[in-house]
């Protein structure tokens, strides 16, 4: 089983942050990064579950941004667990390197 914790822990210092962001903050910015790494953490993980082109997460508001980041991001997490090691697509490890990346990436642009 693959190890998620990079992931998992990218995704729990990133989120907390944005909950305890002033809101001026989330308006200037903050917001809008984050539910785009949200959307995209989602993306990843319907692809993983064969769930293909899903529904997309909505936009609830900025003051519920850090929650969208954790649930896409712990759900990634579950899904890159429980996928295959080899099914022809890139390799689980890779998915994961690359959501970590995408994590804080997204982190250093809203948090600066």
């Amino acid at each position: 089983m693959l190890d998620t914790s990079p992931l998992t822990a990218a995704v729990d210092r990133f989120a907390d942050r944005l909950r305890a962001a002033p809101q001026s903050r989330l308006q200037q910015g903050a917001a809008g990064a984050a539910l785009e790494l949200a959307r995209e953490l989602a993306v990843r993980a319907q692809a993983l579950e064969g769930a293909g082109a899903g529904r997309e997460m909505p936009d609830a508001g900025i003051f519920v941004v850090g929650d969208q980041v954790a649930v896409a991001g712990l759900d990634l997490a579950e899904a890159l667990r429980a996928a295959p090691a080899g099914n022809g697509a890139k390799a689980p490890s890779e998915v994961l390197d690359e959501a970590v990346r995408l994590v804080e990436r997204a982190e250093l642009r809203a948090m600066r």
